[in-house]
């Protein structure tokens, strides 16, 4: 039975909640949930350690994340074994994942040292005459964290380490399904130093939730999940800062005049990597009618011979399970339907083990059917051609989605057309909408969410600016 991190010790609950893998459904461990006297607790304990770390030195604060960052790559080989099992991420995606964890605490503690005020020319207007201005950013105090099942490490990590790198402090909700990386992060930070109570690593119900988002001590809730459930918190937190990082169905651009035989292995890769569990994941793939016979032919090639799906332990392996067999029998319901609206599957539909589904590419779907309206959170990609460049970009906006695009061409001007109308938090020439590096402002448009994660601009989100003005007449 695995304990949860509570005021900088482990500790236990009556109730529990198996962790299986999604591979071979067998029961990885049984977590406690944290009853309402500990979520309580935990919400007390880091309100107190406010008071503290909010006083902490930006060079103490640096320090502790960079020895966050130093555990990270000692245990690199547990969050591993770790990531393989409760998530059924493909060995390959679990290290680059665990490596990408460990630049978010360096580039947090590289933050964290670094200037985040800047003065004012107060004399810029007349009033200002004889004044002296400086803005500084402050800490807000307790944010509530609430991590999703797809990157159970790095995706706590880009809540942890930019709240450490703040002197802000943090009850951390991770996915249910998901929780054992979160809570050997947690052994990672109190061995780092971390105050207790600054980071409290509780797993419990959705039952618990509504009571936070009306709890005064609670200044911020940073959620990463699906946007049904967002914009819900978001409508309740009424006077708490909020930031959502939500969902998407990636588009991606193939112009005439790009090099397109060498993009097919990053769109294949950014569509079905991971069994195509990322916000990101490419889902809707639009090609110039030009090469557009070609470009099917390659890429449906490519996909069956190239990307291969199964145990995640295997180095081979680009498509593991599903994170369950319901999400996986979802798609494959979303996938008959859009056949038998006229669809055409272009890869041979397959389905193993217990949540295993075989990369799936489709054609001719119609622009109202789910495998192209909605996010499929799966190795599922839907293929059309279009004529013009004006119209690649209308079908990439015709999306209630808009986290990130993909464009590829050798066209300067069409690359910066693209920058200028895709309606998305992040427009990539060149490459897939699934790149992401951790200093970059991520986040999305529309449905997509709300605010910028990366670890310089969820400092941003998770400070508020404080100015300083002096009269020296």
């Amino acid at each position: 039975m695995k304990s949860f991190y509570l005021e900088g010790r482990w500790e236990s609950a009556k109730a529990t909640h198996a962790v299986l893998n999604p591979w071979n459904g067998e029961t990885i461990a049984e977590v406690c949930l944290a009853e309402a006297a500990q979520v309580e607790r935990a919400v007390a304990s880091s309100h107190t350690a406010f008071a503290s770390t909010r006083k902490t030195p930006a060079a103490e604060r640096s320090a502790l994340l960079a020895r966050v960052a130093q555990g990270i790559q000692a245990r690199a080989a547990d969050f591993v074994s770790l990531l393989v099992a409760e998530a059924g991420k493909p060995v390959t995606y679990a290290e680059m994942e665990v490596a990408r964890a460990q630049i978010t605490f360096e580039q947090a503690a590289h933050e964290a040292a670094a200037s985040h005020g800047h003065t004012l020319e107060m004399e810029a207007t007349a009033p200002g005459k004889g004044h002296f201005g400086l803005v500084r950013r402050f800490p807000l105090g307790v944010i509530l964290g609430i991590t999703p099942f797809n990157f159970p490490l790095n995706l706590v990590a880009h809540k942890v380490a930019p709240c450490l790198a703040t002197g802000n402090t943090m009850v951390l909700k991770p996915a249910l399904k998901t929780p054992l990386s979160a809570l050997l992060l947690a052994e990672v930070l109190h061995e780092a130093g971390v105050p207790p109570g600054q980071v409290n690593v509780v797993p419990f119900s959705h039952e618990h939730i509504p009571p936070l988002l009306h709890d005064q001590r609670i200044k911020m809730l940073s959620f990463t999940g699906s946007a049904e459930v967002g914009w819900k918190l978001k409508a309740e937190a009424a006077k708490q800062k909020v930031a959502l990082e939500l969902g998407g169905n990636a588009g991606v651009i193939v112009e005439a005049d790009s090099a397109w035989q060498s993009a097919i292995p990053k769109i294949a890769a950014g569509a079905y990597g991971y069994a195509g569990q990322s916000c990101i994941s490419v889902q809707r793939i639009f090609v110039h009618a030009s090469i557009y016979e070609e470009f099917r032919r390659e890429l449906t090639a490519f996909i069956t011979t190239k990307i291969a799906a199964g145990n995640p332990q295997d180095r081979a392996v680009t498509v593991g399970p599903m994170i369950n067999p319901a999400a996986r029998d979802k798609v494959v319901q979303w996938i008959a339907q859009a056949e038998a609206a006229g669809a055409r599957l272009l890869t041979p539909l397959r389905t193993e083990s217990l949540g295993l589904l075989h990369p799936v590419l489709i054609e001719n779907a119609p622009r109202d059917a789910a495998v192209t309206g909605e996010e499929a959170f799966a190795p599922l990609a839907v293929l059309e051609s279009y004529d013009t460049f004006e119209e690649a970009l209308g079908r990439v906006n015709d999306s209630a989605y808009g986290l990130q695009a993909g464009v590829f061409t050798s066209d300067i001007t069409k690359a910066f057309r693209a920058f200028e109308e895709i309606e998305a938090g992040g427009v990539l020439i060149n490459q897939t909408p699934t790149f992401r590096v951790e200093n970059m402002p991520y986040g999305g448009v529309k449905d997509s969410g709300f605010g910028r994660e990366g670890v310089r601009y969820a400092m941003e989100d998770m400070t508020e600016m404080r100015s300083l003005v002096v009269n020296l007449a």
